[in-house]
C-alpha cells in the first residue's frame, strides 16, 4: 500500500491542488476541511503523515497538533504544519506541541514533496519504489527491473514508465502523456508517444513475459496486466 497522507485544510482550492500533486507523486490522499473532521479521519484511517493548516475555522492547527501528539495511538504520525506565519515564535509554539516540520505558504510543490519524503523516511516509510506486474522502479537510483532482471531504459522511456506505474490501469490519453512526460512548455507531435511506447514495450519484453501496456483505441494507453 502506498503511504496515506491526510490534508487538513479549509481552503478547498488549495486542498485540491495539494491532493492532485500528491496523487501524481504516488501517494494516497484524504482531505478534511476542518479540525473536527480531520481528527475523525485520523482515528479511522491512521494516515502515515498529516499536512495540517495552521489556521482552521473550528480549531487552531496548534491545538489539533497537540491532540494528535498526546494520543498514544497517533503521536508517532509525522505532522507538517502549513502556515503563512514563518516567525520564530510561531515555530517554537509548533515545536512545543510536537510538530515535526513547517512549510511556509506560498510553497513550491517540489519543496513540500521533499519534506514529506524526509519525514516519512524518519518513521521508516519510503515511497521511492514503484511496482506493478513484476516491474519494479526505484525513482531515486533510477533502476528498473522486471521479474528480478535489470531493464535499461532511455530517459524518456523511464519517465513514461514512471507515469504509467504511478496509476496502473488508468487510461492515459496521448495528450496527457505528453504533458506529464515531455512537459507543457514544448510542442511534441502526439505520434511521438506511440514511438516511445513501442520502445518501452520492447525494453519490457523479457523472455516470454506478457505485454502489459494496453492500447485503447481512440483513447490512449494503460499499464494493465489483464489486457
Amino acid at each position: 500500500m502506498k503511504p496515506l497522507i491526510l490534508i487538513i485544510e479549509d481552503e478547498q482550492a488549495q486542498a485540491q491542488i495539494l491532493q492532485y500533486n500528491l496523487e501524481a507523486e504516488g501517494y494516497r490522499v484524504k482531505h478534511a476541511p476542518n479540525a473536527d473532521e480531520g481528527l475523525l479521519l485520523i482515528e479511522e484511517y491512521r494516515p502515515d503523515l498529516i499536512l495540517l493548516d495552521w489556521m482552521l475555522p473550528d480549531m487552531s492547527g496548534i491545538e489539533v497538533c497537540r491532540q494528535i501528539k498526546i494520543n498514544p495511538k497517533t503521536k508517532t504520525i509525522p505532522v507538517i504544519m502549513l502556515t503563512a506565519r514563518g516567525t520564530e515564535d510561531d515555530k517554537v509554539r509548533g515545536l512545543n506541541v510536537g510538530a515535526d516540520d513547517f512549510v511556509v505558504k506560498p510553497h513550491s510543490i517540489k519543496e513540500l514533496v521533499a519534506r514529506i519524503k524526509a519525514n516519512l523516511r524518519k518513521v521508516g516509510i519510503d515511497n521511492d519504489e514503484l511496482s506493478y506486474a513484476g516491474i519494479v522502479m526505484n525513482t531515486e537510483t533510477y533502476r528498473v527491473s522486471r521479474d528480478g532482471k535489470t531493464i535499461k531504459l532511455g530517459p524518456t522511456e523511464f519517465r513514461l514508465l514512471k507515469t504509467l506505474l504511478k496509476r496502473p490501469r488508468k487510461v492515459w490519453s496521448r495528450a496527457q502523456l505528453l504533458d506529464h512526460v515531455w512537459g507543457t512548455d514544448i510542442y511534441v507531435d502526439e505520434r511521438t508517444v506511440d514511438v516511445h511506447i513501442g520502445r518501452l514495450r520492447k525494453a519490457l519484453k523479457i523472455g516470454n513475459s506478457k505485454n502489459v501496456i494496453r492500447t485503447i483505441r481512440s483513447a490512449g494507453y494503460a499499464l494493465d496486466e489483464d489486457n
